[in-house]
């Protein structure tokens, strides 16, 4: 069975099926896997059974993954495959979560932001989800810079942000102390505007968890512009809402997505295995002033 790429109906996302992951990718299949993705910034392919293994044989395809894990428990006893395989997931086990970031709703954000060489990719295979709940969020970062009003474009043309880890400016101290681990409190400068090194695209790369604050402005301007970035790339124009289903496989570009997750009722299970591909430091956007 070919390969069959389906763009959903939404502001991004494709999904994808005649593929299985379980099994090393052809040529083939990877040239058209990795065409969708730069086309459509969000992959979902249903109904997948893959381990560890596979999950690692499959990301490692579009790069080295981390050697660390600073913010992660990984797996439980430590019994992980890669240092970069991690459980996200609710289930505790005599009083102790198994894995990491466990709980309830988390803002827009993109993985690995606050490091110099933040996550290309991320990408998650579901194992237990809830009923009701536990959704994953994204939002087209492309779309947002396309929309969005040419005075802050011209306001913010070349401008940088500090991203830092689970501290944004709309994020309340107890979400902040809770996502720390281990007192690690890293931070990074990236441009406000990026531009993908494989699509020449500018995306917005801000977000609502991790941003801290724009460079060079005070701190209620500072607060002002990026609530307005915020409050534009999460309009529901701009965000496709995901509904797990065990055997999902999501994979998607941080360096053109923001994600974030909805509510769920702490008595029901959520467990996904996580993966990420390291990046580079995100280039300037070339500016658009005058052109």
């Amino acid at each position: 069975m070919p390969i069959e790429v389906a763009p959903l109906d939404a502001a991004l996302g494709a999904r994808i099926t005649g593929i299985d992951l379980s099994r090393p990718l052809s040529d083939t299949e990877f040239a058209s896997v990795h065409a969708a993705w730069l086309d459509h910034q969000v992959l979902i392919f249903p109904d997948q059974n893959m381990d560890d293994e596979d999950q690692v044989r499959f990301s490692q395809l579009f790069g080295d993954l981390p050697d660390k894990a600073v913010h992660s428990k990984g797996t439980k006893s430590g019994q992980q495959l890669h240092k970069s395989v991690m459980l996200v997931t609710n289930i505790r086990e005599d009083g102790e979560v198994i894995g990491s970031l466990p709980d309830g709703e988390m803002h827009f954000h993109t993985d690995g932001a606050y490091e110099r060489d933040p996550y290309r990719y991320t990408m998650l295979y579901a194992m237990e989800v809830p009923r009701e709940g536990g959704d994953t969020m994204f939002a087209n970062m492309y779309r947002a810079y396309e929309t969005l009003p040419e005075e802050l474009k011209e306001r913010l043309d070349g401008v940088e942000a500090e991203q830092g880890f689970y501290t944004g400016v709309d994020v309340s101290d107890e979400m902040k102390q809770a996502l720390r681990i281990d007192g690690y409190d890293g931070k990074a400068v990236h441009p406000v505007f990026i531009r993908h090194e494989e699509t020449g695209r500018t995306a917005i790369y801000v977000n609502r968890l991790l941003t801290r604050r724009i460079i060079g402005c005070s701190d209620d301007e500072s607060r002002e512009l990026l609530s307005r970035l915020f409050d534009h790339s999460e309009q529901s124009d701009m965000v496709y809402q995901h509904k797990w289903r065990p055997g999902d496989f999501v994979a998607w570009d941080n360096r053109c997505t923001n994600h974030a997750r909805t509510d769920f009722s702490g008595g029901q299970r959520r467990l996904l295995r996580r993966t990420t591909v390291q990046g580079v430091k995100p280039e300037p956007a070339l500016s658009a002033v005058g052109a």
